[in-house]
């Protein structure tokens, strides 16, 4: 939506002005949000949630009413977007080649590769034309409106492999977005403020950085590759595993093999950085039986142990090569229900460290031409696991999200796995019912500095941070909420300390640019691309 539309939008009569006033009063003294909203009908459906959103801000802004975060948590749409403690905003690259050939990629014209120009998150890159800022300040726009805090943003930057992308254009990119997020340089792009100028101006920012996420292939990553990365500001890769069976990937013309993606996920672990695999059950050539073992390996000691993992389908669309190979008669989708069954079991197996961030890309039906069309797939899966009384014990099926808890009786716990080439340490404090109030993730690397940094000469990292609950505004607290209340502090002293036990001399923290301000409280300072405390 333009931002004359929005403003068009918050222009109010006095006298929509004073239902709404009395709609919010009424939500305040505890009348239930639906009745208060039925209660002062008007045409177009003035009272919806949006609309109080806005005349709540109004009367803030306008000195008539203090501010009532309990309100605003009432009337705010789709809370859900912000209750893992921060604020997701993403953002599509321009089109350009991939080095790829999948077969089961859609190809379609103006847009990056695997992108269809439909696909809701695709959609407002294509509105704005893939510009970096415009995409960034609009959705800013539209979170404030919609009741959400946009103090603390997770910059996720899809639009196919990055790395294939020049490095000229990834740095103004980057750059682009946080100009949006610094609210400098709305109507011209000045090539003489850089990137780590603008790096500065967002450690204090309105709109803080505190995650910076992109997407690439295994075999696009090198030492040298990550080190760029680090100087982007990126804290968090997404790479296309697809399986990890060698055969299997030569049968969809995959281009990497799985000896390259342990590679890939050991390098990236000992860079520091966050690890989202993207794993596809029902690939040319796969089975379900031969999907379960695969998925197993995921998980296998001194292996690939992904910190996130997306589960995509694979999904049949005719604009792709694989395509052809199903009019042949040489390839078969499985069903809506086997993929529920095949999903559900899986999901049992996944480790306490590792958060299933998605199961279905969001491709509009229409699209798919035989197989599952059903784009609420995690939700099926969560009804077929209630009806088999099984659980997941991933990250986000035991978030917090928006429950009360009492601090002084959460547990600590030290998970220890091994991964390749590393020993990590999943610290977390949890409810005493199992619910995940917040984390950090230890590595300890087997080897000295791998990728020869200066900042990571005999240190531990901390690859994250993480405490959950609604996303409240830095510095805000609130009573029985995880956020603000030093539980963030308490994991990095653990972590301090197991670090020391083990030997190390410092560790080192893949900070985002808007988070160096709390490590720097804690007593780390900023080395060349990470921040560094002695121990």
């Amino acid at each position: 939506m333009r931002e004359e539309d929005w403003k068009q939008k918050r222009e109010y009569s006095p006298e929509q002005m004073e239902i709404a006033r009395q709609a919010l009063e009424a939500i305040r003294y505890g009348v239930e949000l639906r009745a208060a909203l039925r209660s002062h009908p008007l045409p177009d459906g003035f009272l919806a949630k949006h609309t109080l959103v806005a005349v709540y801000r109004q009367l803030v802004s306008s000195g008539e009413w203090d501010e009532d975060p309990e309100l605003l948590a009432r009337i705010r749409m789709k809370p859900v977007r912000t209750l893992s403690g921060v604020t997701t905003i993403t953002v599509l690259t321009k089109p350009a080649p991939c080095p790829g050939e999948c077969i089961f990629c859609p190809t379609e014209p103006d847009m990056p590769q695997s992108y269809l120009a439909d696909e809701p998150g695709a959609m407002r890159g294509v509105e704005h034309a893939f510009d970096p800022y415009d995409q960034v300040a609009s959705r800013l726009r539209a979170l404030h409106d919609v009741g959400h805090p946009t103090d603390k943003i997770e910059l996720l930057i899809l639009g196919g492999s990055w790395s294939a992308y020049p490095r000229t254009y990834q740095e103004w990119f980057v750059r682009r977005c946080f100009d949006a997020l610094n609210g400098v340089n709305k109507d011209y792009d000045d090539a003489g403020d850089n990137l780590e100028k603008a790096h500065e101006l967002n450690v204090n920012a309105e709109h803080r950085n505190v995650g910076l996420v992109i997407e690439t292939r295994p075999d696009l990553i090198d030492a040298a590759e990550l080190a760029w990365y680090r100087r982007l500001g990126v804290t968090k890769l997404q790479i296309g595993v697809q399986s990890l069976d060698d055969h299997i990937l030569a049968l969809n013309k995959r281009g990497h093999t799985v000896a390259q993606t342990l590679q890939a996920s050991a390098l990236l672990r000992a860079a520091g950085f966050k690890i989202v695999m993207h794993w596809m059950p029902n690939l040319l050539g796969a089975t379900i039986a031969s999907d379960r073992q695969d998925f197993a390996r995921l998980w296998e000691p001194r292996s690939f142990t992904p910190d996130e993992l997306k589960i995509y389908p694979c999904q049949l669309l005719k604009n792709s090569e694989l395509f052809k190979v199903w009019q042949r008669g040489e390839y078969i989708p499985y069903t809506e229900q086997e993929l529920i069954h095949l999903i559900a079991d899986l999901k049992t197996t996944i480790p306490p460290y590792c958060r299933v961030n998605r199961i279905i890309r969001d491709i509009p039906s229409q699209h798919v031409v035989a197989g599952n069309r059903n784009t609420s797939l995690r939700q099926d899966v969560a009804l077929e696991m209630k009806k088999n009384n099984t659980q997941c014990q991933c990250i986000r099926c035991r978030e917090i999200r928006n429950q009360a808890f009492d601090i002084n009786k959460l547990v600590n716990h030290d998970l220890i796995y091994p991964a390749a080439y590393a020993e990590e340490h999943f610290l977390s404090f949890d409810t005493p019912g199992g619910g995940l109030a917040g984390y950090c993730r230890l590595s300890l690397p087997e080897e000295n500095n791998v990728l020869k940094l200066d900042d990571l000469d005999r240190a531990a990292i901390i690859r994250e941070v993480h405490v959950y609950g609604q996303s409240l505004e830095v510095g805000a607290e609130k009573a029985g909420a995880a956020q603000h209340t030093g539980i963030g502090s308490r994991l990095l002293a653990r972590a301090e300390e197991i670090a020391r036990e083990h030997g190390f001399r410092r560790l080192a923290v893949i900070s985002a640019v808007g988070t160096r301000g709390y490590y720097a409280a804690r007593g780390y300072h900023k080395g060349e691309l990470y921040m560094v405390k002695g121990l």
